[in-house]
């Protein structure tokens, strides 16, 4: 065999290897059904703070306690425990992505993660910061220079 050969066998084998390791990594998000399908097993579960039902969390007695319901896109139900402090925009998230594991009746969650809802989602898009005018934006530019003359 020849050297040639060796080196691109080795490199096949690396190839293989890398794309293997990378689908062991990829996760797919999970719904409350899946989950409970798979008690004690580690899941990435979407979906969205149940604003109907209690939220408990109370920074001044334990800042790491949270719990609510979520309800996935199938409009299934789930209790979640985080043990960690309320993230961020948690109020305001339109989809929470949720790391944990189903035990005991209810999601046990390691991280959550929020998706917020665009800024600029219903307003005017000639009002977006990106989509200026040019011609007005060279007539205050031009208004401004002669103003300190």
């Amino acid at each position: 065999m020849k050297k040639i050969h060796i080196i691109l066998l080795v490199l096949i084998a690396g190839a293989i290897a890398v794309l293997v390791s990378f689908l062991q990594t990829t996760t797919t998000y999970d719904t409350v059904a899946t989950a409970k399908a798979k008690p004690g097993k580690f899941v990435h579960l979407m979906a969205k703070w149940d604003k109907a039902e209690p939220l408990e969390y109370d920074a001044l007695k334990n800042p790491n306690y949270l719990t609510f319901t979520a309800i996935d896109s199938l409009g299934e139900k789930i209790n979640v425990v985080y043990h960690n402090p309320k993230p961020e925009n948690f109020e305001l998230s339109e989809k929470l992505v949720m790391k944990g594991k189903y035990e005991d009746g209810k999601f046990v969650c390691q991280s959550i993660q929020t998706k917020c809802p665009s800024k600029y989602k219903d307003q005017d898009a000639s009002k977006h910061p990106g989509n200026t005018d040019t011609k007005t934006s060279y007539n205050n530019i031009e208004q401004a220079i002669t103003s300190k003359q």
